[in-house]
């Protein structure tokens, strides 16, 4: 928004819109474009008129999002392999924490798209249901019955087992030094029997199709994983938590930037998520690029 005027009032709430943006629709930059383009509809109001601008954003950033999830869902139909949200590094980058971890965004996308902003606005971010009604254009009723509805749906993956940061990344760095340096021992202990791994690369880069379940299947990748790892070292950026889970960006294989976030429950790691489709994390470059040249030079 560099050669757009800026508002001091719009500023201040912007974090929440980029917040619901991304919540809705899984995606930092259509979040942001999202957010770009509610705020130039915010220019264009009579903002002398409006008594409650907060709610005015809310109900704009909303209303594109449901637009945008139309498409979005059309697209899905039609990805490659596993889809993942775009991973979002530690939650400082929406200026707030909530308990919306990734399992829980996995789940939001089996929601309907009203069903989903009834659970986000009311659930979430505190909105009383007749703001949500007006931010939806549905009765307060009717918003009633769909945060009912995506509460059902999505309990199962709610948090059981909280992890602190510093015990989470523990795990993490454990995690990631015994499958790097082909400890297969230190690695089975760090799993639970029912362990289930998902990458997504969106048909960009290799991963496997399917979630790996169990833990000797799991296990059984990492054993392939140790091999290739001998011939193309993978390189550790940073540890870092991914949209609510401890995990790290790692470099694979030269120049594929990946992220790895780790469910754990009772010191168990019990799902895996990794994220290396291009697209989906560009926005991480910044944090990659020293390490990236270093690799390209040796």
């Amino acid at each position: 928004m560099d050669d757009i005027p800026t508002d001091p009032s719009f500023s201040e709430i912007r974090p929440r819109l980029i917040r619901l943006a991304y919540r809705m629709l899984g995606s930092v930059a259509d979040a942001e474009d999202v957010v770009q383009d509610a705020y130039l509809r915010w220019l264009a109001t009579d903002r002398e008129t409006v008594r409650q601008p907060a709610a005015l954003l809310h109900t704009i950033v909303t209303r594109l999002c449901l637009n945008e999830l139309k498409s979005a869902r059309r697209r899905r139909e039609t990805y490659i392999g596993l889809w993942l949200p775009e991973p979002l590094v530690d939650a400082g980058e929406l200026d707030s924490i909530d308990d919306i971890t990734l399992p829980l965004m996995i789940a939001l996308e089996r929601l309907s798209p009203l069903e989903r902003a009834a659970f986000l606005l009311h659930d979430v971010f505190g909105m009383g249901f007749d703001e949500v009604a007006s931010a939806i254009g549905r009765e307060a009723a009717t918003c009633r019955k769909l945060a009912s509805r995506a509460r059902e749906h999505i309990q199962a993956a709610r948090p059981r087992f909280l992890v602190t940061e510093k015990h989470g990344l523990e795990i993490a760095a454990a995690f990631f030094a015994a499958s790097r340096d082909g400890d297969m021992d230190r690695l089975r202990l760090l799993l639970a029997d029912d362990v289930i791994a998902s990458a997504d690369g969106g048909g960009r880069v290799p991963a496997s199709q399917r979630p790996l379940i169990g833990i000797d299947e799991v296990m059984a990748r990492h054993v392939q994983l140790a091999q290739e790892f001998n011939q193309s070292p993978s390189f550790l950026i940073r540890y870092a938590m991914i949209d609510g889970l401890p995990g790290f960006i790692s470099v694979e294989g030269g120049r594929i930037v990946q992220t790895t976030a780790l469910h754990i429950e009772q010191g168990k790691i019990v799902a895996i998520y990794i994220t290396r489709n291009p697209d989906k994390v560009r926005h991480l470059d910044g944090h990659c690029r020293g390490v990236r040249i270093e690799i390209e030079q040796s």
